[in-house]
């Protein structure tokens, strides 16, 4: 299959684009130039664009404006690239007889969520999001409108909603890793499932890492986090013991992506451990805990 990559040249872009190249004939595109770019140009460019999609039969969409934007960039700009840009790649997606398009989105948009004050969250895909910044309202405002596009039968759609997935302190980002991060090539597999197992409409799956807690310890992760992990993951804990590195005392989200493993047959491989080795190999990917 022929498969077009946008943002090939980001973090998650460029995994995505050495995944799909085990299984398919890839093309990277993105505004900036890289390895894993083999179009550079302007998503905002139609002609561009329509140039790029010949012969494509699928679309992974990870091109945006994100985060670190917000404040740099103004707001116009955030609807330019990350929502029209969208609305014209499917539409010209349609033109060329491209049959689905994946959109790399984030659970970012879950991020005004109320979460009790006695209870955690327990994200999943029927959480209604509360977007905060113009990152989380024009990725969510791309989301509904290829949802309406799917829904019309025009293309068939999967929305992948990846929860943290970019460098961080160590200790932030081990605990992160089992109830709302994950790592890029367990992002870049999901995106290889979902082109795999496709099917005529609309979806959408959470993408986050494994976790080991259940929907009944909401309650004492906000109160006694420590409690839950030694009783659900008592290797972090000794992990954390090991290193001086103290334990979260609450934790109010948990990310969950039963959906995903249930209808993608997706699982994350690479977990906690997988930070710690990392960070001891020296990986740019995790940043030294403060001493």
């Amino acid at each position: 299959m022929r498969v077009l990559v946008t943002g090939s040249a980001g973090r998650v872009g460029r995994a995505i684009h050495a995944r799909l190249c085990l299984e398919h004939d890839v093309l990277g595109l993105d505004q900036t130039p890289s390895p894993s770019t083999d179009l550079v140009g302007d998503i905002t460019d139609s002609t561009f664009m329509r140039n790029a999609l010949r012969g494509v039969d699928a679309v992974v969409h990870a091109a945006a404006l994100h985060a670190p934007h917000v404040g740099a960039v103004d707001d116009d700009v955030f609807e330019r690239v990350n929502v029209q840009s969208t609305r014209a790649l499917a539409d010209l997606a349609v033109d060329a007889g491209v049959g689905q398009l994946v959109f790399t989105s984030t659970t970012a948009l879950y991020g005004s969520t109320p979460t009790l004050t006695h209870a955690a969250s327990w994200i999943n895909e029927t959480v209604e999001p509360q977007p905060r910044t113009i990152y989380h309202r024009t990725k969510l405002a791309a989301e509904a409108l290829l949802e309406a596009l799917a829904r019309r039968g025009e293309l068939a759609v999967t929305v992948l909603r990846m929860s943290r997935c970019f460098p961080e302190p160590a200790p932030l980002m081990t605990a992160y890793r089992i109830h709302r991060g994950v790592d890029a090539r367990d992002v870049a597999d999901a995106h290889a499932l979902a082109l795999h197992t496709t099917q005529p409409g609309f979806r959408r799956f959470v993408i986050s890492g494994a976790t080991p807690f259940e929907a009944e310890d909401v309650h004492e992760l906000v109160l006694d986090a420590p409690a839950v992990l030694a009783r659900r993951a008592p290797a972090l804990v000794e992990a954390f013991a090991r290193r001086g590195w103290a334990l979260p005392i609450s934790i109010d989200r948990v990310y969950s992506p039963a959906l995903a493993l249930r209808e993608l047959g997706w699982q994350a491989r690479y977990g906690f451990d997988e930070v710690l080795r990392m960070l001891d190999a020296g990986s740019a990917e995790v940043l030294a805990a403060a001493p």
